[in-house]
Formats: structure tokens, sequence, C-alpha cells
């Protein structure tokens, strides 16, 4: 009995060593975890959230922007899409900077080559150019990554088409022309940017991504703090207010006001620029000398286009590759393939195509204007006063009569307005969700122009949110008809280069094309409409584009109708 009860007791003293062991490890474990935890907190309220799946080949000093978390195959999207529009290595700049070396368009010269008719052009042939980079010391350029733009034009006959540019990465360009009219053909070439200066454009991107910046006012009683907000947000030891929308997942943030919750946050706006070029970096982007600059012709600047031979098919833009989506003639635009564009020149043409419609408009102020055009177009067209701030909406327009509806709101931030209700930030994926959509049902969009700044992967992730849910009101109503309204060019001082270039908008521009490519939607090439216009490039295009682009939407509510 003696030796059993000491072996119990030996063997309690040992559970019991056990038990303090375990209980040790347990405590330790649960402190480890504990400040993991800490730690994992304190880089969430530096950094927010991070993606799962990182965006391929993300530049170090983006770091501080956020970005969605990525499914596998919208990871793989992601990297197609940037692969898509890779852009020439361009030179690295000398400190200090000298223009002697850049690309300079009074030196640079184009040339018409020979066709094969021997000289002779007839519609429905094509025009090819070579254009020929020199610098300012007259020397030839070796490489490529010039932004360069062409069109063909007839200004008497209000005839224009872009021409379709192609690098070839040694100095040397060809653009081609599609011939569409009889008579006088003259081309006109643009350096937009030398490639010395896309070099600062990327850097600009890559380094600082958040020189647009944007404040919130916050209130609470008579107690009011604006605080710096955006979706790429420098680390400091100032806490965050997420704002990060819980259906789409788009990201935004706040610095947390000293004195007041976030859940007091009451307008967005604007907050301000913050230009940081090197030391002489300024030369780069100079108008009239190498900013929407014209390069002259070494030769003859114009041909003479003779009617169209007989049995010669008629031109297409599916049967030349990457050729126009269309041309002006007389000046009014004319679609190739796809659609016949109707001119709706009166009122009682436009209500009657829209009799009984909802057309919702979504976007940025470019989709405004056209808000703002049918509601002067329209004497019955009332618009209903909302009280909304005229650069922002939301706007309602109502025909009692005609049983007319249409609606504009802008997209959700980044947005450089000025002064947004927080109540007004709507995302568009949310508002396309709020539809019941139909046969009577148009949307339109158009959101481009404040993501100019921004990491392209933040431009690809908003498109893919919005195309899910275009995706989801096709299939729910798909006799809904959506348009989309592409970027377009715009007249360029330095602050518009730097926050808006030509060069920023034509790769979104490709991006949203590629993007909705082979969904049931119908588009409205404003890229190509302002490019061929004889009007000056402007953010806002002129009446007569504007027109154009209406009558193409129109043409798609009520093809073969008009007035």
């Amino acid at each position: 009995m003696k030796v059993r009860a000491c072996i119990r007791k030996v063997v309690s003293m040992r559970l019991t060593k056990y038990r303090i062991i375990v209980i040790f490890f347990i405590v330790l474990s649960q402190a480890v975890f504990g400040f993991i935890f800490v730690l994992r907190k304190m880089d969430f309220l530096e950094h927010k959230v991070k993606p799962t799946i990182p965006a391929p080949d993300r530049d170090i000093n983006q770091v501080f922007c956020t970005f969605q978390s990525l499914s596998k195959e919208e990871s793989v999207e992601e990297r197609l899409l940037l692969d898509s529009i890779a852009w020439p290595e361009t030179p690295l700049l000398l400190d200090p900077l000298s223009l002697e070396q850049t690309s300079d368009s009074a030196h640079s010269k184009f040339i018409i080559l020979p066709g094969r008719g021997g000289g002779r052009w007839h519609v429905g042939d094509q025009l090819e150019i070579m254009i020929k980079m020199y610098d300012f010391q007259g020397r030839p350029k070796k490489s490529g990554g010039d932004v360069v733009l062409t069109r063909l034009h007839n200004l008497k006959l209000g005839a224009g088409v872009a021409g379709q540019v192609v690098d070839h990465l040694n100095g040397s360009y060809s653009a081609v022309f599609s011939l569409l009219w009889e008579g006088s053909a003259q081309v006109e070439v643009t350096l937009v940017h030398p490639s010395e200066a896309v070099t600062v454009l990327r850097r600009l991107t890559s380094e600082q991504p958040d020189r647009v910046y944007f404040h919130s006012l916050f209130r609470s009683g008579s107690l009011s703090e604006t605080t710096t907000c955006n979706v790429c947000l420098r680390p400091t030891q100032q806490p965050l207010c997420n704002y990060t929308d819980l259906r789409t997942g788009e990201p935004w943030f706040c610095y947390k006001p000293k004195n007041l919750n976030c859940d007091a946050r009451i307008s967005h706006s604007m907050g301000g620029f913050n230009q940081n070029l090197k030391a002489e970096e300024e030369k780069l982007f100079q108008s009239g000398v190498n900013m929407k600059v014209s390069i002259q012709a070494s030769g003859p600047a114009n041909v003479t286009v003779l009617p169209k031979k007989k049995g010669k098919p008629e031109v297409k833009s599916s049967s030349v590759k990457s050729g126009p989506s269309g041309y002006y003639y007389q000046g009014a635009w004319r679609a190739l393939g796809g659609i016949m564009v109707n001119q709706f020149n009166t009122s009682s043409a436009i209500s009657q195509c829209l009799k009984g419609k909802k057309v919702h408009l979504y976007g940025d102020s470019t989709i405004r204007q056209w808000f703002e055009h049918l509601n002067a177009a329209l004497p019955d067209l009332k618009e209903f006063n909302l009280h909304s701030p005229k650069q922002v909406g939301p706007f309602m327009a109502l025909d009692y009569a005609n049983n007319i509806l249409v609606t504009y709101r802008c997209h959700g931030p980044p947005l450089r307005f000025g002064n947004v209700p927080t109540t007004e930030l709507r995302y568009i994926a949310n508002e396309l969700d709020g539809l019941t959509g139909g046969s009577n049902t148009v949307v339109v969009i158009g959101i481009w122009s404040h993501f100019s700044t921004f990491p392209m992967e933040l431009y690809i992730q908003r498109l893919q949110s919005i195309r899910r849910a275009v995706v989801r009101l096709l299939v729910r109503a798909p006799d809904t008809l959506v348009v989309i309204r592409t970027a377009n060019l715009k007249a360029l001082t330095l602050y518009e280069t730097l926050t808006n270039s030509d060069w920023y908008s034509l790769q979104r521009d490709k991006v949203l094309r590629a993007v909705f490519k082979g969904l049931n939607v119908r588009l409205v090439d404003a890229w190509e409409m302002s490019l061929a216009h004889h009007l000056p490039h402007s953010l806002h295009p002129q009446p007569p584009i504007i027109k154009n682009m209406i009558d193409v939407l129109l043409s798609y509510i009520c093809p073969q109708k008009g007035g």
C-alpha cells in the first residue's frame, strides 16, 4: 500500500509539473498571438487593407496606395491589360536637363509615301505617311516613345478622319489613313509630347500617385475639422478613417480628425495639387515648343482623292487593321460599320426618339455635358430643381407629355469636384444594381478623367467593378441599352498635362475599350470624334462635337429614325 501511495504521489507531481508546463505554453502562445495581433493592428491603421493577390510589378512608391483584393482571374486580366498598354522605353533624362537631345517638331518632318496607283488615290484606298523625328540639334532620334497624333481633313467639306499611328521604335513613325471622300485631303501631324516628357509623366505616377489630394469636412455641432483624403495616403502616426465601400470594395480613406469621429464626415472636395517637377523639367511641357505642336511635311502635305473605282469594296473598319471607327463629312459623324448615324436636328425628332425612355447618365463632367445638351435641346424637358451644386449634381429632368426621364449622377471618388456632400458620393456599380432595366432604359457611362494621376491598377479595378454590375443588369434585363463614352483629347497647359495629359487619357481609353470588349454594350468613340474634328481640343468638347455624340447615342436608341 505504501508503495502504491508513493507511486500515486510521484505521478501526481509529474502531472502537476506537466500541467504547469502546458499552462505556461498556453499563456506564452496567447501572449505571442496577442503581440502579433497588435502589430497587425498597427499596420492596419497605417495602411488599412492589403490585397491578398497583389497586382504584378507595382512600383515600390505605390505601396501606400490601397488596392482591392483580386481573384486569380482578375489578377491575370490586370496583367494582360497592363501589358496591352505597355509604352516603349523612353530616354533617361540628363541632369541638368537640356532640350538639345529631345524631340523637336521644328526639325522633324513627314512625307507622303507613294501609293499603289502611282501617285493617284481613290476613295477606298489607304494613304500612308512616314514621320521622322529629330532633336533640337537636327540629329535623328534613335528611339521611339513620342506621343504623336495624326488626322486627314478637308475644312471646306467639313471632313476629317483620324490616322492610325505605328511606332517603329527607332525614331520613325508611320500613319495610315482611310480615304473616305472625294477631293482634297490634307495631312496633319501633331507632336503631343516628346518621349522625354513621357519619362517625366511616368515617374510622376510612379513616385507621386498622391500628387492630387482631396479634403473632407467633418462637423459635429459647432466643432468642425478638415482632413486630407485619398486612396493613396502616406503612412503617418495619425489614424485613418476607412470609407471603403462595403458593396464594391472600392477603397477610400481620410486622416481621422483629432477631435471628431469618422462618422462626422459631411463633404468631399478637391484639396489641391503638388507640382514636384525636378529642375528644368518644365521645359519639356511648353506650348508652341514641344507640346501639342505641328510637324510639317517635307514635300506636299495633301493629296487629291478621285472617285471610287468600280467594283472596289466599300471601306469598313473591319477590313482595315486598327482602322477608324468613323469620320466626319459635311460636319456630320459617319460610323464605319455597326450603325448608321442619323441626324436628329430638331427637338421633335429627339423627343420622338426618347419618348417613354429613362436615360441615366453616370460619370464625370464630360457626361454631364450630355445632360446639359439634352436639357437645352428639348423645350419640354424640364429640369427638376434638386438644389444640387451645378458642377456636381445629381440632376433630373422630366418631359411629362412624352414620358421622358433624364438623370445625371457623378461617379464616386477619386473626384476632382469642388464640394460634394458625402451622401451624394455614389459608385456607378451600386447605382446600376439599383436599376430595374428593360427596353425603355438607357444607361450611359463615362469615367476616365479623374483617374489620370493614379496607378492604372486603380482604374482597372474600378472598371472591373462597373463591368460586373453591367453584366448583372443585362442578365436581369437583357433589353437594357448600355452605352460607354470613351475619353477625349483636350487642350494642354502645364497643369493640365501633369494632371490630365492626353498620354494619360490615351492609356485609359485603351483600357476602357478592352474591359468592355465582348459585352453587349455600345461605344461612342469620343477620342476619334475629338481628334478627327477641326475644332480645338478641349476637355469639354465644343457643341458641334457634342451634338454629333448625341446623334450617335440617339441612333443606338432609335436605329433608322431621325429628323
